[in-house]
């Protein structure tokens, strides 16, 4: 199905971060002022917002277009209210002990479905990459490649669960974990979300 102009702003600001006008229309292939009216008309609508970016020289600061709160709302949210309610509850009715024993089995669980998913004998690289095959898969439009210097990046655009992680940070910290785990390698969390950043970020090495 073809993506309108504004669904296509939208997870463009989402993967991508805060863009120009001019990048917007390159993106979609349609001029500066076309991609401009379509980002005026989204934020009348309170979906994206522009802000000065930040200039060393003269001249008038260019604007960069964002997302707001409601622009991240139109991704999927895995019933972040229901969530948060539950866990809350849980904590109040049986502890915090309860919900560990609950994070603890979900962590079991999917790192032994994503054992099965990823070749364990292929190279790191290509494990990472299934990785990321697999989280996009749950939601988490995530995106992978390899810096200079060697080391892997896997990024998250999205949190599905970030109404649970902002309830419980266990979820974050399992997550750490299983990445870890399935990949046999140091992996570092050096953007999340949970902390203001737009994204979770992971830097990747091998365990060697």
């Amino acid at each position: 199905m073809r993506q309108s102009p504004a669904n296509r702003i939208l997870i463009l600001l989402k993967t991508e971060g805060p863009q120009l006008a001019s990048a917007v229309g390159d993106a979609l292939g349609i001029s500066s002022e076309a991609a401009r009216q379509q980002l005026t008309k989204m934020a009348e609508e309170g979906l994206v917002e522009p802000a000065a970016e930040a200039s060393a020289g003269r001249g008038r600061p260019r604007q960069l277009w964002h997302l707001t709160v409601a622009g991240n709302r139109q991704f999927p949210d895995g019933h972040a209210d229901l969530t948060a309610a539950l866990l809350a509850t849980m904590v109040s009715q049986l502890g915090q002990g309860a919900v560990d024993t609950i994070i603890s089995a979900r962590e079991t669980e999917t790192l032994r479905r994503y054992r099965s998913e990823i070749d364990l004998d292929a190279d790191l690289p290509a494990r990472v990459a299934s990785l990321a095959a697999i989280r996009t898969q749950e939601g988490y439009m995530a995106d992978h490649w390899q810096d200079g210097d060697g080391s892997l990046m896997l990024v998250e655009n999205h949190c599905p669960i970030c109404a649970a992680a902002c309830a419980c940070a266990g979820f974050c910290r399992s997550e750490l974990e299983t990445f870890r785990a399935v990949l046999g390698a140091q992996v570092e969390r050096e953007e999340h979300i949970l902390l203001g950043a737009r994204r979770c970020a992971y830097r990747i090495r091998d365990a060697a």
